[in-house]
């Protein structure tokens, strides 16, 4: 008999060799319907893997994502079965599970192409295999058997990932008449899949190598229910209703120029307005929190970057090293603010009495991506991050880093993101080469974290090789209003550029010691978390980040003077605003304001100038009566304070 340990803690006694669909199906008939794959002390597995020895495990389904990540690789198997019925002689190369959906990358046969009308008939043809019912039968196989077999099929792209496999490492899956190279695990049966649906084809160069040969990557998705399609369907047209790029034109926040450069933003006047009202609210929590502001270039030396690293992690994909005059001098374009921050510190002995010293900039940085990367304020070549870094004693690393937790959770609040979850970024143990520092060094620094984060109650997630090179991190992952899930948010625990950089400070022994540094960034980039706020609340911004707080609408030329009184009059109380004094009918005045989504807007007409008050419209809630201008103002502000509390 074996122990099995539930998620909540309790434990069960099975007999040896028990699948995770025994299991389910002991605890509920409901739950053996649904559930998918099962993990098993941390890995996902078949239901139908033998269990041999005492282990926690958790019961995946639709609800869970590793439980959809395993439904949808499932999926893309049913779809290189559909498409290997329908176009004889395909091949296959990668059909991994995504954040939403999957794809599958097949070469079709020089000069052929898929196009999006000859979508209905593979999703067709997936259906019908799916109502099949078939199984996914996992079997292991020795490497010659393996090549042995897609040399006969004829896969080039599958012999290629064998190169690569150890023998007694690789197995196979068969569901219906198709069989692929494949780790797994996968769902029970196809019959799993109810609704499907083709999203795109793009170009995919294999293994992402521009040497070599281009694919079709096919991208699709796939429901238990048609019912869950549909309303995913209608998400995505909202989303595009909501697409930061789309909405940043209309409202005249940003814009792109080929002749500035592909990924280098242009801040717009009311851009510009938001991006600095950002920058004031996050200045104002700095101070309170005893940050202290600095500035440092936008280039430095290359000797610089060496130091710390990044030239070695990143130097190769980088902007190209500035050349001057003098041969042996070389710089970069900063590409992280934290050297400079370093050399800050270093200029001035410090005293463990002083410590932690926090530094914090709006610094820009630059980045090379691919053009095929570049994605609206997204993904950007030239960004902002809201950088700052703390330098403190060991003793005080977990007191510093929950309070950077408080500042991060404070941001959410503020703005309206209050679907997250911290996810726990911690080294890969199976490659360390990709890391610089001890082991004990990244122990501390990972026990920390976690300490803090379970302190402050978070929600959490822990994801192995997602740390940066130098240190384990904290990462907000949050859910905008259309369940999208973005990053949010960052903080990092490095014991290791204090290191590099030879950072000290002088004890209570009168000894020299090394301090501990943080790295956060509660927005991360400006860039994209302007893009990410702008699809979240479909450009209603938050009131007091809105670039207009209120539209004064004058209903003829008539009453221009009172509607400059009452503008003067909100201008006072910090309330901004301006008055749309065209040569237009009001229906028509209102009808843009609600276009450009200022959230009041404030009519004046006879009756109003005559007696002293306003008309207020909310925006999307339409008619809210008349007030006097200050009880307007005093409204205005509780609503304010509310936001900022």
């Amino acid at each position: 008999m074996i122990n099995i340990t539930l998620p909540d803690g309790s434990v069960r006694e099975y007999q040896e060799g028990v699948t995770g669909i025994e299991i389910a199906a002991s605890i509920s008939e409901g739950l053996a319907r649904n559930v998918l794959a099962v993990k098993v002390n941390g890995q996902v597995w078949d239901l139908t893997r033998p269990i041999t020895e005492n282990a926690s495990i958790q019961l995946l389904t639709w609800n869970d994502d590793e439980g959809k990540a395993t439904y949808w690789h499932s999926s893309a198997h049913l779809m290189a079965e559909a498409l290997e019925a329908l176009y004889p002689g395909v091949k296959l190369g990668i059909g991994p599970a995504i954040e939403n959906g999957f794809y599958y990358d097949i070469d079709l046969g020089e000069g052929k192409s898929l196009s999006q009308e000859e979508f209905p008939a593979i999703e067709q043809k997936m259906l019908e295999l799916a109502r099949q019912k078939s199984d996914y039968v996992r079997k292991p196989v020795s490497k010659a058997d393996a090549i042995a077999y897609f040399t006969e099929k004829n896969d080039p792209y599958k012999l290629d990932l064998l190169e690569r496999l150890e023998d007694g490492t690789i197995t196979f899956y068969t569901q219906g008449n198709f069989t692929d190279l494949c780790r797994g695990p996968h769902i029970p049966n196809t019959g799993f899949i109810k609704a499907a649906k083709l999203m795109n084809v793009a170009g995919a160069y294999w293994r992402g190598d521009e040497k070599s040969k281009q694919l079709t990557r096919v991208y699709a998705i796939t429901f238990p229910k048609q019912k869950e399609l549909t309303e995913y369907l209608e998400r995505l047209e909202e989303a595009k209703r909501r697409d930061h790029r789309k909405l940043g034109k209309e409202m005249e926040l940003f814009a792109f120029s080929e002749k500035v450069g592909m990924g280098l933003p242009l801040w717009l006047p009311k851009g510009t307005l938001l991006r600095e009202r950002l920058e004031q609210f996050m200045r104002k929590a700095q101070m309170k929190a005893g940050y202290q502001p600095v500035v440092t270039p936008h280039i430095g030396s290359k000797e610089l970057y060496v130091t710390s690293g990044h030239y070695e992690k990143y130097g190769a994909d980088s902007f190209q090293p500035i050349k001057t005059p003098n041969e042996n001098e070389e710089f970069l374009l900063k590409p992280m603010n934290c050297p400079h921050h370093c050399e800050i510190y270093k200029t001035r002995p410090r005293s463990y009495k002083e410590l932690p010293v926090r530094l914090a900039e709006f610094g820009t940085v630059y980045r090379y991506e691919q053009s095929g990367e570049l994605h609206g304020l997204t993904r950007v070549r030239g960004f902002t991050q809201d950088d700052a870094h703390i330098f403190c004693r060991p003793d005080q690393v977990k007191e510093e880093f929950t309070k950077v937790i408080d500042l991060v959770l404070y941001v959410f609040k503020a703005l309206g993101f209050d679907n997250y979850t911290a996810q726990i970024s911690l080294r890969d143990p199976e490659n360390k080469a990709k890391y610089i520092g001890s082991d004990e060094l990244w122990e501390k620094a990972e026990r920390e974290i976690i300490e803090a984060a379970a302190e402050k109650g978070l929600s959490t997630v822990t994801e192995l090789g997602e740390a940066a090179f130098y240190g384990p991190k904290l990462d907000f992952m949050v859910r905008d209003a259309l369940g999208r899930k973005w990053q949010l948010g960052t903080i990092q625990v490095d014991y290791n550029l204090p290191e590099r950089f030879e950072l000290e400070y002088i004890g209570a022994d009168n000894e020299k010691h090394r301090p501990v540094m943080i790295h956060r960034a509660p927005f991360g980039s400006l860039e994209r978390f302007v893009a990410v706020l702008i699809e979240h609340c479909g450009g209603n911004f938050p009131l007091w980040l809105s670039p207009d707080q209120v539209a004064i609408l004058p209903i003829s030329e008539k009453y221009h003077d009172y509607a400059h009184q009452v503008n003067e009059q909100l201008a006072e109380q910090d309330i901004r605003g301006y008055i749309d004094t065209r040569d237009e009918k009001i229906g028509r005045k209102i009808r843009d304001a609600e276009v450009s989504k200022v959230p009041y807007m404030i009519i004046v007409g006879e009756k109003e100038q005559e007696n002293e008050i306003v008309s207020v419209r909310k925006h999307g809630l339409g008619d809210m009566g008349t007030l006097r201008v200050d009880a307007f103002v005093d409204n205005f502000k509780a609503v304010l304070a509310e936001m900022l509390s």
